[in-house]
């Protein structure tokens, strides 16, 4: 019986009995899909150059993650949910890097194998959801523990370095920061998948706790894809935000990134302007340009340098019409560091204006 099949059993429901041995045989099934994903995510790692140095950390995150789902017995969602994260991660960052000419059949063929795998393990995530409603959301539902080591072995900038923070989904998480901003003290913190209640539920484990010089927040898009509504996602930036100021960080906010439709002859799933409307994108990059206004924050604008005529992602920066490859990155990279050096300006700015202030006020002797 196909997976999908007993997926459908599973969801609708049949007798006691035959449910549990669904069950049984849809676990089994999905353990081989684990198992066989973990094996390509090894075997294409040596297919594209410097893919296997940027893929090393999450290729451990998933490694640890099946350990854990193995050790379990019975899967938890949000362990599914983690490694589902990390095997997209891994797949938007292969689609970013530079692949080799002549690209080997059996790559493109392992590659294909992975991403089919992906689809079907999130089909049995969403029989786990249905099967067991009362754990939908996961114990850690803010993934506070993706970062805990990493927060605890950062250390005070060194010399004249400006610790930035960047924040975010996928797109985030996938940004290779050291290799798009040498030689700087910029630390990652994104979280393939998550939207943005999630992001502002870690922001003192993951942010304040850092004390960074500057953040940049770069989410909601997911949020559009899984139908939060907008308003939501302003409040939710709004909060995260002025966390972020209460706490004396420069804030930069950064548009939404177009989507597109460009490569879903490719395949269905990159249809990506149903799920995420272009006319939300707008509304919400709109309300955050006045709102950044309002406060005093740095605008970063990565839409217009993105969009094409037609108001989505350029068919080259984007190999599913969501996340930025190579190219787009490299588009990005100074649009960032601009507003990187105009939020530290203003912070320094501010400084001297404070000390000027304290200094006038000091009674004459």
């Amino acid at each position: 019986m196909k997976f999908y099949s007993l997926a459908l059993m599973m969801a609708v429901g049949c007798s006691i009995a035959f449910a549990q041995n669904a069950d049984a045989l849809l676990q089994q099934q999905s353990a081989q899909l684990m198992d066989r994903s973990a094996q390509l995510l090894e075997s294409t790692q040596s297919t594209i150059p410097g893919l296997a140095r940027a893929s090393a950390p999450l290729s451990e995150d998933a490694k640890q993650t099946l350990i854990k789902l193995k050790a379990n017995g019975r899967p938890l969602p949000s362990d599914v949910y983690s490694y589902l994260g990390q095997l997209r991660t891994y797949l938007v960052l292969a689609d970013a890097l530079q692949k080799p000419t002549p690209f080997s059949d059996e790559a493109r063929r392992q590659f294909s194998e992975l991403r089919t795998n992906v689809d079907l393990l999130e089909g049995y995530f969403r029989v786990l959801m249905v099967r067991t409603e009362a754990q939908i959301r996961p114990v850690d539902r803010d993934n506070l523990r993706r970062y805990t080591d990493a927060n605890s072995k950062l250390v005070a900038p060194s010399g004249a370095k400006h610790r930035v923070l960047f924040y975010g989904d996928s797109i985030t998480d996938a940004w290779r920061l050291n290799e798009y901003f040498p030689d700087q003290d910029y630390v990652n913190r994104g979280i393939s998948g998550q939207i943005t209640g999630e992001m502002l539920g870690r922001m003192q484990a993951d942010v304040i706790a850092n004390k960074p010089e500057a953040m940049i927040i770069l989410a909601g898009t997911n949020d559009l894809g899984r139908n939060v509504q907008v308003v939501t996602v302003k409040n939710n930036i709004q909060m995260i935000a002025e966390l972020a100021e209460a706490h004396k960080i420069q804030v930069i906010l950064s548009s939404i990134l177009p989507v597109s439709d460009h490569h879903k002859d490719k395949n269905p799933r990159y249809e990506n302007t149903k799920v995420r409307p272009p006319d939300k994108i707008r509304e919400i990059n709109a309300w955050m340009v006045d709102y950044a206004k309002q406060k005093g924050f740095i605008y970063c604008d990565y839409y217009d340098a993105l969009v094409d005529p037609t108001g989505q992602i350029q068919a080259e920066l984007s190999a599913d019409g969501l996340h930025p490859n190579a190219d787009g990155y490299k588009i990005m990279a100074p649009i960032a560091q601009m507003a990187i050096d105009r939020a530290l300006k203003q912070a320094l700015t501010s400084a001297i204006f404070v000390q000027q202030k304290a200094t006038r006020k000091r009674p004459s002797l």
